[in-house]
């Protein structure tokens, strides 16, 4: 049928529905059939059937269209006067369209399930989009009257202009994540808090300064300095290679002060109200008191225009340092933390002597990590460095006040399967293992089962794969869920591959266009997360041998998968075997044409 025949439908629905007196929603007709034609790839109205039906309200919609519950009856609606156009018109027969219309009416309570749980899941997100956009741009979500100017302010801003802002917010959320991390029990934290040597350094210097007179500056004068120097042991330089750090006492000063351990009132120290917080035997209240001291401290903030000495430079890079070792899967040697730094500095400052500075800046890095091995920050372990249970919180804590998305291992537990899949893509193996025993521990198996198998029938494929995996970990108490989703094109194959591996009588062998579909799905979820290099590497790692493997990407282009394009030029461009690419690229042109075929009508 000629590429208009969307246009032409519509019109002559439009007539029909005049003549009969009808009411009609245009739009609600014509994105429907758009749906048909551009995701079943349909030749014409005429050619819709019952599973056309379904693969229309339970995947394309939800997929392309944003829909609230209320929309629902609209929708099915329309659907339903295409039918009676249809059938009026003799375009399909009497019984065809009694089967399309009993098909309406089946998947009708799926339909309104499905866009409820899409249309609650896309508004949450929403709201979590423009929170985020608030808070980027100062506003307090506490201030009423400041979040209604801003939204006001923000829907009288172009489209175009709403739409950039929102990208590059998304963007840049993307960035600011970290893996999950393990944290201790509050008790133990708060001993550990305790017991480190910074505490102990700040208890002692507040204690020696006691209500002493201070400079204008609301320092200690310099003899002061002097006796405080000899009364807490730091009259000796901390050395390292060429490095010496001379400002212990002036550092720990700083952080008292600006932590409210020390406070100055009209030239005379007294103690601050943080003071009694730090010495507290509530593990709460002493750990809310040492947070701000250990910012304070790892977060100086020399002014660069001042000019830098090397430890003042590592001292503002040193919440850097200890991210790098936050998001490291085990310990790190200190060379390869002083070689990420010294990477960082050369693109972020401009060294005249970068040579002598890089020597400097390596000495006073080794100084910074011998400071926080001190203070209970990191620890040996193996032949690296790791932050303690203790320096794993309070960079956490840092982070997620610079507006970093920080998970926490077992905080998904009680969450639904869409927030348990979408939460997993940034975890490490052994950490969503943990993740997944502790959610499935929490959750009635069969309802699990089933919540994961909507996920797969709603979510794209990455979500498919994933929920494909955790549902791999649920036992007997799945089968009868299992074999009731065989039946929808996005799960069967899963839902097989189950079957098969629970040894269930309901299971059966793949076509062979399942099985390539299956491939074309995973490396496409794949793709969404990882670099295309990256993806084939982990694709290939269970891959047929080489020879099967061409004859295989010979095939795919054939897959009714719309990333199959995608897929065949990453391995076209990053197949370790040339023939394989060579062939891989020439399957994805034809993917292309296909696709561009089918949506042209031919």
């Amino acid at each position: 049928m000629a590429d208009n025949w969307v246009e032409t439908t519509a019109a002559d629905l439009r007539r029909w529905a005049d003549e009969r007196g009808e009411t009609l929603d245009d739009q609600g007709v014509r994105i429907l059939l758009d749906l048909a034609r551009e995701d079943l790839e349909l030749p014409g109205p005429e050619a819709l059937t019952p599973a056309g039906v379904r693969e229309l309200l339970l995947e394309a919609f939800p997929e392309a269209v944003v829909a609230g519950r209320d929309d629902v009856p609209t929708v099915l609606d329309a659907l339903r006067r295409i039918v009676a156009f249809l059938r009026d018109t003799g375009a399909v027969p009497e019984a065809d369209a009694g089967a399309l219309e009993a098909e309406i009416d089946r998947t009708a309570p799926e339909f309104t399930e499905v866009v409820t749980a899409v249309d609650s899941e896309e508004r949450q997100a929403a709201a979590e989009v423009i929170a985020g956009l608030m808070q980027a741009d100062g506003v307090s979500l506490d201030d009423q009257e400041a979040v209604d100017a801003w939204v006001r302010d923000f829907e009288e801003r172009p489209e175009e202009e709403r739409y950039a802002r929102t990208e590059e917010y998304l963007r840049q959320a993307g960035e600011l994540v970290v893996p999950p991390a393990r944290l201790a029990p509050e008790a133990e934290l708060a001993d550990a808090a305790r017991r480190s040597r910074l505490t102990a350094a700040v208890l002692a210097l507040a204690g020696w300064a006691g209500e002493r007179a201070l400079t204008e500056h609301d320092t200690l004068t310099r003899d002061d300095a002097a006796a405080a120097r000899a009364a807490l042991g730091l009259e000796t330089p901390r050395t390292y290679g060429q490095m010496e750090d001379e400002g212990r006492l002036e550092r720990l000063w700083w952080a008292a002060m600006e932590a409210n351990v020390i406070a100055a009132e009209q030239g005379t120290a007294r103690p601050g109200p943080a003071l009694a917080k730090l010495e507290s035997g509530d593990g709460a209240e002493l750990l809310a008191a040492w947070l701000p001291l250990f910012d304070a401290l790892v977060v100086p903030r020399h002014d660069y225009a001042d000019g830098l000495d090397a430890v003042e430079l590592v001292q503002n890079e040193l919440t850097g340092v200890l991210i790098h070792l936050y998001e490291q899967e085990g310990p790190t040697g200190p060379e390869e933390l002083v070689a990420a730094l010294l990477g960082h500095v050369e693109e972020a400052y401009d060294l005249t002597d970068a040579d002598t500075m890089f020597a400097l800046v390596s000495d006073a890095c080794h100084l910074e990590l011998s400071t926080l091995e001190d203070w209970g920050i990191v620890e040996p372990s193996g032949k690296g460095l790791a932050l303690t249970p203790l320096g794993v919180w309070a960079v956490r804590e840092l982070l997620v006040a610079d507006g970093f998305t920080a998970p926490v291992v077992g905080e998904l537990a009680g969450a639904r399967a869409s927030e348990l899949i979408e939460g997993l893509t940034w975890y490490r193996p052994e950490a969503a293992d943990e993740e997944i025993d502790g959610w499935l521990a929490a959750h009635d198996l069969k309802d699990a089962a089933a919540d994961l198998l909507d996920v797969m029938r709603t979510g794209g494929p990455g979500a498919r794969n994933l929920a494909a995996a955790v549902l791999h970990r649920i036992g007997p108490e799945a089968a009868g869920v299992v074999r009731a989703a065989r039946e929808h094109p996005l799960v069967s194959p899963y839902a097989v591959m189950w079957l098969n591996a629970a040894g269930d009588p309901a299971g059966r062998e793949l076509a062979r266009e399942e099985y390539l579909w299956v491939f074309v799905d995973t490396v496409a979820g794949m793709l969404e997360t990882a670099e295309p290099e990256e993806a084939v590497e982990a694709a290939l790692i269970d891959a047929p041998p080489e020879a099967e493997m061409r004859t295989m990407v010979d095939e795919l282009w054939r897959t009714q998968h719309p990333g199959a394009a995608d897929v065949l030029e990453a391995l076209g461009a990053h197949h370790p075997d040339k023939a394989t690419a060579k062939a891989a690229r020439t399957a994805a042109y034809k993917a292309r044409s296909a696709s561009q075929g089918a949506h042209r009508g031919v």
